[in-house]
């Protein structure tokens, strides 16, 4: 009789075991810089793709849902590094998905529109009139070249979204837009971009994540809204509200991306868009 009671016992904890992996959520996350991490400590000691192997959103994410992540982020990606390998030999991010996947957070878009590089180039140390307005370069003629850009990257981002569900048909699908890098109108000199620049930008910006929110509701995904989840702890906030940095950082972060606290504040906002109720803190 007791061997028959210990096989029973060793049954049910077996049994529980195996129960308690199977409700583990299987989380991919895929996409650039903005989800990466970089600087932000402590760092992967795979150093290519600076990313935060403790403190990105995924990984927030991932420790309020309990969940078991890969994390195949890389700094620098675009949307077409999701098939071929970054830099000649990263991993396609693709390869991080499985058949059994669970969940998938996706933010990419910015360096196939070179959002940093427009950032850099709207830069003036000095007030208006002295210098050029990037507002007026890069909307000479009437064509807006920012805009062409990411209504040419739409269509590209949407199969880079049917293959993840292809790859990953089980899965729920979350795409994130980007921060709320600076407010209307601006603030400087604290961030050295005049007013009419300033707002161009993060029109810019939020112009690349409507169109992610347009690709994403087409299929059915969900969309996560950080811009939203940033709004007063931009750029102009005073250093211990930023969740994003300015061109010279406050915290250990790399510029122009999302710092520590930023990356709290997004990592449970994609927690509870998985998982609706989620609490706000680990």
């Amino acid at each position: 009789m007791r061997i028959v009671a210990g096989l029973v016992l060793v049954a049910t904890l077996v049994a529980g075991t195996t129960t308690a992996q199977a409700d583990t959520l299987e989380y991919v996350a895929l996409g650039d810089s903005a989800a990466a991490g970089p600087l932000i400590p402590g760092q992967d000691p795979a150093l290519w793709c600076l990313r935060s192997s403790d403190n990105n959103y995924p990984r927030i994410a991932a420790k309020l849902l309990n969940a078991r992540l890969t994390d195949v982020t890389c700094s620098g990606a675009t949307t077409n590094d999701f098939a071929q390998r970054q830099f000649g030999f990263v991993q396609p991010q693709y390869d991080a998905l499985e058949p059994t996947t669970d969940l998938v957070s996706i933010t990419i878009g910015g360096n196939d529109v070179g959002l940093v590089q427009t950032a850099l180039g709207c830069i003036n140390l000095l007030p208006e009139p002295v210098g050029l307005s990037c507002r007026d370069r890069l909307t000479a003629g009437g064509t807006d070249q920012v805009a062409a850009k990411i209504a040419q990257w739409a269509p590209e981002f949407g199969a880079a979204l049917d293959e993840v569900k292809r790859r990953a048909p089980r899965a729920k699908v979350l795409v994130t837009g980007y921060g709320t890098y600076i407010r209307p109108g601006g603030c400087y000199p604290v961030q050295p971009i005049w007013s009419r620049d300033a707002d161009y930008l993060q029109g810019s910006v939020n112009l690349l994540s409507a169109t992610a929110k347009a690709e994403t509701a087409k299929r059915g995904a969900t969309y996560v809204d950080l811009a939203a989840a940033s709004v007063g702890h931009d750029t102009c906030a005073k250093p211990s509200d930023r969740y994003l940095e300015g061109l010279v950082p406050t915290t250990i972060a790399a510029p122009l991306h999302p710092n520590a606290a930023g990356m709290a504040a997004f990592g449970a906002t994609v927690a509870r868009a998985a998982r609706p109720g989620q609490p706000s803190a680990a």
